[in-house]
């Protein structure tokens, strides 16, 4: 899930001022925040929050390390953990 209200609301900014940044309707901004942006919009939105595109998945403020799930059948499984910081994978054993 995007980080992108969350990051507003930190920032003191509204969706407004977010859609007028990005030169879009505040119709295709709801859409980009409920929908799947390409990785182009989401570079494009980080540019105007002036965060790292990966804030907009994750906030390394409170969380160093952040679970990996994979698919299995109907629900996932977390099968280890990646530090966006350090760029550093590690893997359950099992």
């Amino acid at each position: 899930m995007l980080r992108i209200k969350e990051i507003l609301k930190e920032k003191k900014l509204s969706q407004i001022d977010l859609a007028e940044k990005l030169e879009i309707t505040t119709v295709g901004l709801n859409k980009i925040i409920n929908g799947n942006p390409t990785a182009e919009t989401l570079l494009k939105i980080a540019e105007a929050l002036d965060v790292d595109v990966k804030e907009l998945f994750i906030s390394t403020k409170d969380q160093e390390t952040t679970p990996i799930y994979i698919k299995e059948g109907a629900g996932f499984s977390e099968i280890g953990t990646i530090n966006f910081e350090k760029f550093h994978i590690a893997l359950n054993k099992g």
